[in-house]
C-alpha cells in the first residue's frame, strides 16, 4: 500500500471516500466526507480548541483501499494522541474507512507508517465511539499485538436501537403491554385534543434556516442543553443539519399544538434506518406528552415506510427502552507504541 498524508481536507478524493464508505466496516452518516469536513470547521462545536489534521489514505495502485480520518490533539491532562475525526461528543459512531477484507493489511500498514512518522501524537491512537460490533476492534487488537503496541479497550456508552418489523401494529405487539397502552393512549389523546395537533418533517429548503433556529430554541428549554448550546456549538449543529439536508438525509420533525412548536426530533434518514440525533421539547405543553406523541408518529412512519431500524444512538435514557429498544454499546480503543 502507498500512503498519503493530508493536513487539509482533500476535496479531490471526496467521491472515492464516500464510495469506499458504502462498503466499509462501518457505514454510518458521521463518516461521510462532507459531515467530517463540517465537523472540523468548528472542531466539533468547540469541543477541541486546537489540533492538526492527520488524514491518512492508503492506495493499492490507483485504488483507494482505506482512510484513517484522524487528527492530533491532547485531551486535558494528557499527552497528544491521534483521535478519530468526529470525536467525541457530537458524532455518535466513528470508525476507520476500509473494507473488512482489507482491514488487517491496512492496520498493519497504518501502525508501521505511524512508527516512522514525525507527527505529533503518532505514538498513541485514541479511538472513540466504535460500535461494539465493529470488526475494527478485534483487528486493532491483533495489529497491536503483531507490532508490539499496547492495546486497551473500554465500554463508553449504551447505544440502544429497535429492529422494526415493517408494520405498526406488529411493532406495538412486540413491546411491553403497559407501554403499548401508554403510546396508544397518548397518541389518541393528542388526536382528540380541542386544539389542533399535527406533525411534519421539514422539506422546504427556503424554510430550513428558520426551522433550524426553531429546533435549537426547543433544545434550549432544557437547562443542560442550554449550557451545551454555545454559539460555536449552535454553528456546528446548523452545519450538520444543512449538510444532511443537502444530501437528502435530514429528518427534522416537529409536533405543533395550536400552531406552536411543542416538540422536535433531529434525525437522519439514512441507509434504510432512522438515526435519532437530538430532540427539543417545549414544557408548556407537557399535558399533551408531545415528545412521546411525536416519537410514536415517527416510529409509525418508519414502520409503514419500510425502515429496518430505529437507532436511538448514544445514551441510556429510560424512554428508549420503554419504546422497546435493546442495547448495544460504543467503545474506546487505545493503542500505544512502546518507547
Amino acid at each position: 500500500m502507498k500512503w498519503t498524508l493530508y493536513t487539509v481536507f482533500p476535496d479531490d478524493i471526496k467521491a472515492e471516500w464516500n464510495a469506499l464508505l458504502e462498503n466499509s466496516v462501518s457505514h454510518v452518516p458521521f463518516l461521510r466526507y462532507e459531515y467530517l469536513r463540517a465537523w472540523w470547521a468548528t472542531r466539533g462545536g468547540g469541543e477541541w480548541t486546537d489540533g492538526q489534521l492527520v488524514i491518512l489514505a492508503a492506495r493499492r495502485g490507483d485504488e483507494l483501499v482505506g482512510v484513517a480520518p484522524l487528527f492530533s490533539a491532547a485531551r486535558a491532562g494528557e499527552t497528544p494522541a491521534l483521535h478519530l475525526l468526529g470525536s467525541v461528543e457530537i458524532s455518535d459512531y466513528l470508525d476507520l474507512i476500509v473494507r473488512e477484507a482489507d482491514l488487517p493489511g491496512f492496520l498493519d500498514g497504518l501502525l508501521e507508517y505511524l512508527a516512522a512518522a514525525e507527527i505529533p501524537g503518532a505514538a498513541r491512537l485514541d479511538l472513540s465511539n466504535l460500535l461494539d460490533s465493529s470488526p475494527t476492534l478485534p483487528a486493532l487488537q491483533a495489529a497491536a499485538q503483531s507490532a508490539g503496541w499496547t492495546y486497551t479497550q473500554q465500554r463508553l456508552e449504551h447505544s440502544p436501537y429497535i429492529t422494526l418489523p415493517g408494520d405498526w401494529e406488529t411493532y406495538l405487539a412486540g413491546i411491553d403491554k403497559k407501554q403499548r397502552h401508554e403510546i396508544r393512549r397518548k397518541m389518541r389523546r393528542a388526536e382528540e385534543a380541542p386544539l389542533p395537533v399535527r406533525w411534519y418533517v421539514v422539506s422546504d429548503a427556503d424554510a430550513l434556516e428558520g426551522e433550524m433556529d426553531a429546533f435549537l430554541e426547543l433544545m434550549a428549554y432544557d437547562p443542560e442543553k442550554t449550557a451545551f448550546l454555545t454559539p460555536t456549538m449552535r454553528d456546528a449543529m446548523r452545519n450538520t443539519m444543512r449538510c444532511a439536508f443537502e444530501n437528502g438525509c435530514l429528518q427534522l420533525a416537529f409536533l405543533t399544538i395550536d400552531g406552536r412548536k411543542a416538540a422536535a426530533y433531529l434525525n437522519f434518514d439514512y441507509l434504510n434506518r432512522i438515526w435519532v440525533y437530538n430532540s427539543g421539547l417545549n414544557r408548556d405543553f407537557n399535558e399533551y406528552s408531545p415528545g412521546w406523541v411525536l416519537l410514536g408518529h415517527q416510529l409509525q412512519w418508519a414502520n409503514e415506510n419500510g425502515r429496518a431500524e430505529f437507532d436511538f444512538m448514544r445514551g441510556d435514557e429510560d424512554y428508549k427502552y420503554r419504546f422497546g429498544a435493546v442495547d448495544r454499546f460504543v467503545m474506546r480503543a487505545t493503542l500505544t507504541r512502546p518507547t
